[in-house]
């Protein structure tokens, strides 16, 4: 049984995007929803979310992904989402911008097996997912500075996020981590950034529509090429963070 009606959600979800400046179609709404309806079957099935209400989806999931909306150019990128879990926010970003050629990774096979299905499904195109730990994409010839974008969602502290995400961006791309309203992490990233090529050029503080949970969205530029000694070996960079 939903906890709201689906008109109503609808309009949440179409109002919460227009925060970001996301004008939905009716087709992009038709997807969400058969996203959500995906996503709560295999949760049944799999810990793919602790966010279960259709409410909490639409706002928590849904809209709090496409708040990154703004930093993205409107053109052709090549965007990877680091630790996607269930999806977040590669697929909404994809829904809703086309021009994306997103991959998604994650450490857990079981979870992309459930995104297959959602891209199957849904029929989108220019989206793949890759089994891995990021440690290891990371030296990855296929994947090592070959994105313009990198996303990531509540994954890690920033020092360790840095050493996941910058080796996959080419020298000019952005990493877009997404986090919540203690950023304090971001004072113990000097080392990180200075080693592996990154500087910050923005931190935006926003609220996420409908609720008063403050978010902020940090974006770092790489500006050279990281030394191929990074990332370091699986485990070393959680266990020991530059």
């Amino acid at each position: 049984m939903q906890d709201i009606k689906e008109q109503d959600l609808k309009q949440l979800l179409v109002s919460g995007a227009a925060e970001f400046n996301v004008c939905l179609t009716d087709d992009m709404i038709d997807k969400f929803f058969s996203y959500m309806t995906l996503l709560k079957e295999w949760n049944s099935k799999m810990n793919l979310t602790a966010i279960e209400k259709d409410r909490d989806v639409v706002i928590k999931h849904f809209i709090d992904s496409l708040s990154i909306m703004p930093f993205l150019e409107n053109r052709e990128l090549t965007l990877v989402d680091m630790g996607t879990g269930a999806g977040f926010p590669g697929v909404p970003l994809k829904i809703v911008h086309s021009a994306l050629n997103i991959t998604l990774t994650d450490s857990l096979k079981k979870r992309l097996t459930f995104l297959d299905e959602v891209i199957k499904s849904l029929k989108l195109k220019k989206i793949h997912t890759v089994h891995s730990r990021a440690e290891d994409l990371g030296h990855d010839k296929s994947h090592r500075e070959k994105y313009d974008v990198t996303v990531a969602r509540a994954v890690a502290s920033l020092p360790i996020l840095l050493e996941y995400c910058l080796p996959l961006l080419r020298p000019g791309g952005i990493f877009i981590a997404m986090k919540g309203s203690d950023i304090k992490e971001v004072q113990s990233s000097d080392k990180a950034l200075s080693t592996l090529g990154g500087e910050i050029v923005k931190i935006k503080k926003i609220i996420l529509p409908f609720t008063d949970n403050e978010r902020n969205i940090i974006l770092i530029k790489k500006f050279r090429h990281t030394p191929t000694s990074y990332p370091r070996k699986a485990g070393k960079p959680s266990k020991n963070p530059l």
